[in-house]
């Protein structure tokens, strides 16, 4: 075994949507998805943290899967490894934790089958497993991302001259995308479109601009999910309220929920965790800051035991 039969990947955690850039915006956070890897005679995962637990254990784990499916894509059977998973992204509430093992899989796959992917290509396989960009792009670039998926390609642009932090307000209870999904409406008349969509425009251009009352008032104004997910979110209103009181200039689902999340300009991210953690002591109030370099691969020399 050679040194460079060790690495580790390092996925950031992600939040999509923002209000109406649904499946289409995403944003990288500073929660992440850690695998240490080396060779190995067989499969073998271990969980370092208690959520990951009840995974599995050798090959038909999910992150050993998409590497696995990844590489026979290329006509690779990959080399079975040892790996030591380790994640503080919460599971199943809106942070995009599928979506980072999706790209930690691809990773994988690249790396151990010394494939070759450019980042467009890793973006193209994850977007295809995921079903939509915004999530696995931002955990692959880093920054803010907005993506477009059309016949087979993914179009997408990170922005990373942005800056303000998030405070999660994470309840305990967990709600899959397939059930929040269930509630959304098949279609939207035109005009409906066409406010969604200008309103998904201004939004962006507000956080280009760093105009952050505008940024607020768009993401409340979103029309193609946060109506009907919202009633399927306890206290929502309520949390909007006080973060409001408390220095947020915007509130949005993260994701398809549970979590909310809330915007703040730098600097006043603990005064916000402060007054929504004092408010919603049942729930988990984390600060969160943008992540700028997205999924990364680094080989090291020996892992600490």
């Amino acid at each position: 075994m050679t040194l460079n039969d060790r690495f580790v990947i390092k996925v950031p955690a992600s939040t999509a949507n923002l209000g109406p850039g649904f499946d289409s915006m995403g944003l990288a956070v500073d929660l992440y998805l850690t695998l240490e890897v080396e060779k190995s005679v067989k499969w073998e995962i271990q969980s370092a943290s208690d959520e990951l637990l009840d995974f599995p254990s050798d090959e038909t784990h999910f992150i050993c899967q998409i590497a696995i499916k990844t590489a026979a894509n290329y006509g690779i059977d990959l080399h079975p490894c040892k790996i030591k998973v380790d994640s503080d992204i919460p599971l199943a509430r809106g942070l995009g934790s599928s979506a980072a093992a999706i790209v930690a899989g691809i990773e994988l796959a690249d790396k151990i089958g010394r494939i070759g992917l450019t980042q467009k290509e890793k973006l193209l396989i994850a977007t295809e497993i995921e079903g939509h960009p915004d999530n696995v792009g931002a955990s692959l670039f880093g920054g803010l991302v907005i993506g477009s998926y059309q016949q087979n390609e993914v179009d997408m642009l990170s922005i990373s001259n942005i800056s303000f932090e998030m405070v999660a307000v994470i309840p305990d209870e967990i709600l899959l995308t397939k059930d929040s999904r269930g509630v959304l409406p098949a279609t939207f008349s035109r005009e409906a479109a066409i406010q969604a969509s200008s309103t998904a425009n201004l939004l962006v251009a507000a956080l280009l601009t760093q105009n952050w009352e505008m940024a607020g008032k768009m993401m409340e104004q979103d029309l193609f999910h946060q109506p009907y997910r919202k009633p399927l979110i306890n206290l929502y209103q309520e949390i909007e309220e006080v973060a409001k009181s408390n220095g947020a200039f915007g509130v949005a689902l993260s994701g398809a929920g549970p979590t909310v999340l809330c915007f703040t300009e730098k600097g006043r991210g603990n005064q916000l965790v402060s007054g929504l953690q004092s408010a919603f002591s049942t729930m988990s109030a984390k600060l969160l800051n943008i992540d700028y370099c997205g999924s990364s691969v680094k080989t090291v020399e020996r892992f600490i035991k």
